[in-house]
């Protein structure tokens, strides 16, 4: 059985190039930096998990709720293959139950914070709107897109950023969390405007303060589907569980 299902909708991408030696410290033991063509991002994800399902079960108030998350892009070799991959920096979420399970069970960055989203269709254009509170201020990714979702070129950037099957989770310098995130190929829509207000220093912490002066390479929005997230197994040093 799947740890969990759910589906991911409405994902708002920003995508931030940075230096890699800036993500060397958070880097899990068995894996390497993913790069596209030569450069390395981290990126800022907000979506919604709707019809969420805890090990075939759907726990009251816990059913449909905002994320948030920054992440960057990894991937580790299993014999002839290399498994590509996100680690999360931090992920944010309104619900404290979800907040503890997936740092208690997954070893993850979750943090419990008031959220909110707004989705609006009209004409031949959807707005897409996630917020979420920090020491009583708000931040907000916003994003004006066309109706149509249109399929991912390949080879393409948005390909790589959203084609990435496996998340890990750094426990020590010589353990890691490995687990498989099941989903279709996804479909994404032209954005033709977006804003972002977020205060990366207080949300993520000094490390990542410069991202309120830089601007994103690009910026996406994927229709997302339904996903599962199946259980962790262990990479350790001559150990693999």
């Amino acid at each position: 059985m799947s740890f969990l299902k759910a589906e991911w909708r409405k994902l708002a991408i920003a995508n931030y190039e940075v230096d890699s030696a800036l993500l060397q410290e958070f880097l899990p033991y068995g894996t390497k930096l993913d790069m596209y063509q030569d450069r390395c991002y981290v990126s800022l994800v907000a979506f919604m998990f709707l019809n969420t399902q805890l090990m075939g079960i759907k726990i009251p108030f816990h059913i449909n709720f905002e994320e948030v998350n920054l992440r960057f892009y990894v991937k580790r070799r299993e014999g002839k293959e290399w498994k590509r991959g996100v680690v999360f920096l931090k992920e944010i979420v309104p619900k404290p139950a979800i907040s503890f399970v997936a740092n208690t069970i997954y070893n993850e960055n979750y943090e419990t914070l008031p959220m909110r989203h707004f989705w609006e269709e009209s004409g031949n254009e959807r707005r897409v709107e996630y917020s979420w509170r920090k020491n009583n201020q708000w931040n907000n990714f916003h994003i004006r897109a066309g109706r149509t979702a249109e399929e991912i070129k390949a080879d393409s950037k948005t390909e790589f950023i959203t084609e990435h099957y496996w998340g890990y989770a750094k426990v020590s310098g010589s353990k890691t969390h490995e687990y498989e995130v099941i989903h279709p190929r996804w479909k994404a829509y032209e954005v033709l405007d977006y804003s972002i207000g977020v205060n990366f220093e207080q949300v993520y912490g000094a490390k990542f303060g410069f991202l309120n002066k830089q601007k994103p390479v690009s910026v996406m929005l994927a229709e997302g589907s339904e996903i599962s997230v199946e259980n962790k197994k262990k990479i350790e040093k001559g150990l693999l569980k």
